[in-house]
């Protein structure tokens, strides 16, 4: 009924539903929901899973994607985007937000939120969204060592190793330092900003690991969709910022309109309606629990 009621609980952690959805044989689809309503959307719309995006929280909150929000920031979206949906979701964990010590924290503290998966990439802060330019790399060494402390605290959080190599160090750069990020730890590669199906080709196979797929819209990585991705040896794909960006245009609309027309009556065919929004957010079943405990409470 709602994440209130412990029976209503998954009882298998967030990490092994997460495990068995990329094991499937079809690809896990992994739609950016930047709050809590997002994920209950996309769970209404068949979604077995989802995604946080280090750009898209950062955007709610009114920053860029340079690494300022915090482990906590982060947590906050994390417990909202978990509790209203339920599903497994995988989150941006950024550089780590720190060395080895503070990469088991953030490990710590999503867990705790509720995340099923992480992913680290190799930048250096402050790091940049991962199809811009001149992107500095850490050490595959350092970012080996981050990915190790991963592993070591997490008690069942999915961890993916993301690289931003291959801009700058060819595709074999990418390549070799995936397979020291599986070594140490990883359970899969995410190659950030591939340009081409066949840099995407390549690259799977070389790696023998799970893959994750990038198709963020305005970057560097051409339309693809999720059956052709998983034709080209990819487990996962993420619409990072897709979810944000349409309610953002939304939002600017309504907005210009209000300003222009002090009304917002021609913007109605465009929101949902009260008894439309009611039904996502499950009003009526949190009304209905707090009745029958009420009930079962006065005599």
């Amino acid at each position: 009924m709602t994440y209130l009621v412990a029976a209503d609980l998954n009882a298998i952690p967030a990490g092994e539903r997460f495990r068995a959805l990329v094991d499937a044989p079809q690809i896990l689809q992994l739609p950016g929901t930047h709050n809590g309503l997002a994920a209950l959307q996309a769970k209404r719309a068949g979604f077995a899973a989802s995604y946080l995006s280090g750009a898209a929280m950062s955007a709610s909150m009114g920053l860029p994607d340079l690494g300022i929000i915090s482990v906590e920031d982060v947590s906050f979206f994390i417990r909202q985007v978990a509790r209203a949906s339920g599903l497994p979701v995988l989150v941006d964990g950024d550089t780590g937000y720190g060395e080895a010590l503070n990469v088991m924290q953030m490990v710590r503290a999503f867990e705790d939120a509720g995340a099923a998966a992480v992913h680290l990439e190799d930048q250096l802060l402050p790091k940049k969204c991962g199809h811009l330019n001149d992107k500095k790399l850490a050490s595959p060494e350092d970012m080996a060592a981050k990915i190790a402390a991963a592993a070591k605290a997490r008690r069942h959080l999915y961890i993916v190793a993301r690289t931003d190599a291959a801009a700058s160090e060819g595709i074999d750069g990418a390549v070799a330092r995936a397979k020291l990020y599986l070594e140490a730890g990883a359970e899969a590669i995410f190659p950030e900003a591939l340009t081409t199906p066949e840099m995407f080709r390549e690259f799977a196979a070389r790696i023998d690991a799970p893959l994750l797929a990038n198709m963020t819209e305005f970057g560097r990585t051409p339309f693809i969709t999720a059956e052709e991705f998983q034709a080209l040896g990819y487990a996962m794909v993420i619409w990072p910022v897709s979810s944000l960006r349409v309610a953002a245009k939304a939002q600017e609309e309504l907005y210009t309109t209000i300003r222009e027309t002090g009304a917002t009556e021609a913007m109605l065919a465009r929101m949902q309606t009260r008894a439309e929004l009611y039904d996502t957010i499950g009003y009526h079943q949190f009304e209905a629990l707090d009745a029958s405990i009420i009930a079962t409470v006065i005599p």
